[in-house]
């Protein structure tokens, strides 16, 4: 019986191996799928990690060094600071608390090392409580900033010539700036003195403030003088808002009782200044206010301020309207040297500004 055997066709045979290369494709391109989406996976999984760490800082840059500090220029903070503690100073010693005064001081003094103002409490200070050695520390402080000090400045001279340690003990008269004075009512050591200081209210409906002072200035006596070294200053000062002190802008006039006042007829002589504020006053030029820091020179014309009824050359009537009369510093200079001060409120030696013009 015939066997009929199966053979396959050349064309079955191609067929098989077609469709082998197309499944060993397939599964080349899964897998290669596989390892893309792998390493993608990885990769972001990376990223994840990393933002999740805090972020390294980026290469510095390099920055500026520091400026130096300058101790000659003080900052505003540094100096609005010091002014701050120097009122708080002056408040605490008025209520006699001299320890808190003297620490809000030399913490002011650390702020502002050129503030004479600031020297000048804490060298009051030492005196009163008898540290005579860090008061004439403190008073060569303010010599060692010159001119630049103003009044202060003459006053640590006085100070420095005189001694802080020669100052008498309580119920001895002595002038404002605590110079002991003599047999003859004049501060020792000086050629001329006040002797007296009238202060006369006068009555006038048309002004807010209307005063006179009588300055009683006398020679020591047997001592020949020049007129032409003598220089008298008396500087009017008015409150603002009752706490900021500042050189008046009122009316002020000088005049000798005594046209020759030569102190070879009379011993002393009597100046009278005025001060004249009225209820309408505006501002007057920068002329008024040279007048009320001039100082007076025997033998040539005395200087006076504008007349009441004359034209304002600027005008604000807010500042005006807040200021008021405070008080007065007199002081003498003889052939440059400061003879005496007298100052009322005696604060004003230390609290008034400088004068805004040089006598």
């Amino acid at each position: 019986m015939p066997v009929l055997a199966a053979s396959s066709s050349p064309s079955d045979r191609t067929y098989s191996v077609a469709i082998g290369f197309i499944l060993a494709f397939a599964a080349l391109e899964i897998l290669a799928i596989a390892i893309h989406f792998g390493v993608e996976y990885r990769a972001e999984h990376a990223t994840l990690q990393s933002l999740k760490r805090p972020a390294a800082s980026t290469t510095a840059k390099p920055t500026a060094p520091p400026l130096p500090a300058q101790p000659d220029a003080p900052s505003s903070a540094a100096l609005s600071a010091s002014d701050r503690l120097l009122k708080e100073a002056n408040v605490l010693r008025e209520r006699g608390d001299t320890a808190n005064a003297l620490a809000r001081l030399q913490d002011a003094s650390q702020r502002d090392p050129r503030n004479p103002q600031v020297l000048a409490e804490m060298a009051a200070i030492y005196e009163s409580i008898q540290l005579f050695d860090r008061s004439n520390d403190t008073w060569r402080k303010i010599q060692d900033l010159g001119p630049s000090a103003g009044p202060l400045y003459e006053l640590a001279d006085m100070k420095l010539r005189v001694g802080a340690a020669a100052t008498p003990a309580a119920g001895v008269p002595m002038d404002t700036a605590g110079k002991p004075l003599d047999g003859e009512g004049l501060p020792e050591g000086s050629v001329f003195g006040v002797t007296s200081i009238e202060t006369e209210q006068i009555p006038d409906p048309e002004a807010e403030t209307n005063l006179r002072l009588k300055i009683g200035i006398k020679k020591r006596q047997g001592v020949a003088i020049d007129h032409s070294k003598l220089r008298i200053m008396v500087l009017f000062y008015d409150s603002v808002d009752n706490d900021k002190v500042v050189a008046t802008d009122a009316d002020v006039n000088y005049e000798w009782m005594n046209p020759k006042h030569d102190w070879a007829e009379s011993n002393p002589e009597t100046l009278i200044v005025t001060y004249l504020r009225s209820k309408t006053h505006a501002i007057t030029s920068e002329a008024a206010l040279s007048a009320a820091a001039a100082a007076v020179t025997p033998g040539k014309n005395s200087p006076r301020s504008k007349k009441r009824g004359e034209p304002a050359t600027s005008t604000d009537s807010s500042d005006s309207s807040r200021r008021g009369y405070l008080g007065y510093v007199i002081r003498i200079l003889y052939d440059d040297k400061l003879q005496t001060v007298r100052a009322e409120p005696a604060r004003l030696i230390n609290d008034a500004p400088n004068p805004s013009v040089s006598p």
